[in-house]
């Protein structure tokens, strides 16, 4: 797994876009079958906004960016948005390290409900800044493979914020495109 660290900041993304449930591993990105891009930038600075509030706030900045490129909104999914949800609380209390520990199981159960073509994944942490949410964006979209997830040729989004015992936040953003 590559890691940058830079003052105060953390992300990662992963991009599985193939139609089937195929292993994937954490790697460069790469264009073709599977992308997988993990770059971590590690964030520091905090709120007291309601986590529901922090994830609706995440995903009209999402949506607000990809209208000003001529991109489709994304829709806010139940299913999704519960694994998103599951995997930054275990980031957040340390069940799992910060990153993309148990993607496959979550596309596996996405997959069991929603049938899909594409499904990604960005994470990102932040701590001690008095807007998580548009520290969290900005950072995603100053990283080439978050932003291509972003970007991507989806239609439906799962968010999911928690906070950890020190005040930390932890993002997970899912993107997925149904069959």
């Amino acid at each position: 797994m590559n890691k940058i660290f830079l003052p105060a900041i953390a992300f990662s993304s992963v991009l599985l876009a193939t139609g089937s449930l195929s292993t994937v591993a954490q790697a460069k990105t790469r264009m073709g079958d599977s992308i997988i891009s993990t770059t971590p930038i590690y964030l520091t600075q905090s709120t007291s906004l309601s986590i529901a509030a922090l994830e609706q706030k995440t995903l009209v900045q999402i949506n607000q960016y990809r209208a000003g490129r001529g991109l489709p909104p994304l829709t806010s999914n139940a299913t999704i948005r519960q694994q998103a949800r599951l995997h930054s609380q275990n980031m957040a209390n340390g069940t799992v390290p910060f990153g993309h520990q148990g993607f496959q199981q979550r596309l596996q159960a996405i997959a069991r409900v929603i049938p899909l073509m594409a499904m990604a994944e960005n994470v990102a942490y932040n701590s001690g800044y008095s807007d998580p949410v548009t520290t969290a964006v900005q950072g995603w979209l100053k990283s080439p493979g978050h932003k291509v997830n972003i970007e991507g040729n989806y239609n439906l989004t799962g968010i999911g914020v928690a906070k950890s015992r020190t005040g930390a936040y932890y993002f997970t953003q899912i993107f997925l495109r149904r069959r």
